[in-house]
């Protein structure tokens, strides 16, 4: 038998149709056996202040995002997304939103101020808050390389909790989903703590369903470093993402 017969085998052992693909929701774009959207709030919630995100392109491309939850469990319009590497770009609309004495950034920079000492003030009610979406040293780059951020009053999240985005690794204990730093500032500004509870449901129920297929519970990576449990060695960008964060912390001891 020649190449040319074993050729025409492979063929014969072919498929007659293509693989059958799997069904994806309409609603969350993600595989129906996968779909959260019945833990998504309904009807959606409606806050008085809007989330701005700026996504990274990088973001779109994750499988596991948490983005797209945050925008389906708010009602349109209070969430919007803005996709790049510098803002404001071509995004007109983007323009006059951050030319808005009312909008500000969510940024842990030195000088923001804890959102917690905004909850009583009635003129942040109603706000445009701007969340960076991307990994920390692409928040960095978007940041530095948007003079217009600069100029936006900052603000920053105090004492923030364990992430419940247990699936993936964490740079470091107390560092956030996009999906969680939304929903605890919407708990803080509009003074009611289901924004918090209500918007996480469907990251709980996704993490749980990968958890129930084999995945597991991941530690941030502070603190396998610090219990000598991190498999690889570290790095100067971890170490610098580290010495940040834990300078984080003491600036916001009382």
């Amino acid at each position: 038998m020649d190449l040319e017969d074993d050729a025409i085998l492979d063929l014969c052992g072919l498929p007659p149709d293509p693989p059958e693909m799997r069904q994806v929701c309409d609603k969350c774009q993600r595989p129906r056996i996968v779909c959260y959207c019945s833990s998504i709030p309904s009807p959606p919630l409606c806050p008085k202040s809007r989330i701005i995100l700026l996504q990274h392109p990088a973001e779109e491309k994750r499988c596991l995002r948490t983005a797209p939850m945050l925008q389906l469990g708010l009602a349109p319009g209070r969430c919007l997304i803005f996709k790049g590497k510098r803002f404001p770009g071509a995004h007109e609309q983007l323009s006059s939103i951050l030319e808005d004495p009312s909008t500000l950034l969510l940024y842990p920079s030195p000088n923001a101020d804890a959102i917690q000492t905004l909850a009583t003030d009635d003129s942040t009610k109603g706000s445009n808050i701007v969340i960076i979406d991307g990994t920390w040293p692409q928040a960095k780059a978007i940041y530095t390389g948007s003079p217009i951020l600069h100029n936006l009053k900052q603000i920053k999240l105090l004492n923030a909790s364990t992430s419940d985005y247990i699936i993936r690794t964490q740079p470091a204990d107390g560092c956030l989903s996009t999906l969680e730093t939304a929903a605890q500032s919407l708990a803080i500004l509009e003074n009611d703590v289901s924004y918090k509870t209500r918007l996480l449901e469907p990251l709980r129920v996704m993490c749980q369903f990968q958890l129930d297929k084999g995945a597991v519970s991941h530690q941030s990576k502070e603190f396998l470093i610090k219990n000598n449990s991190y498999p690889k060695l570290i790095g100067k960008r971890l170490n610098r993402i580290l010495r940040e964060a834990e300078k984080l912390k003491i600036d916001h001891v009382p």
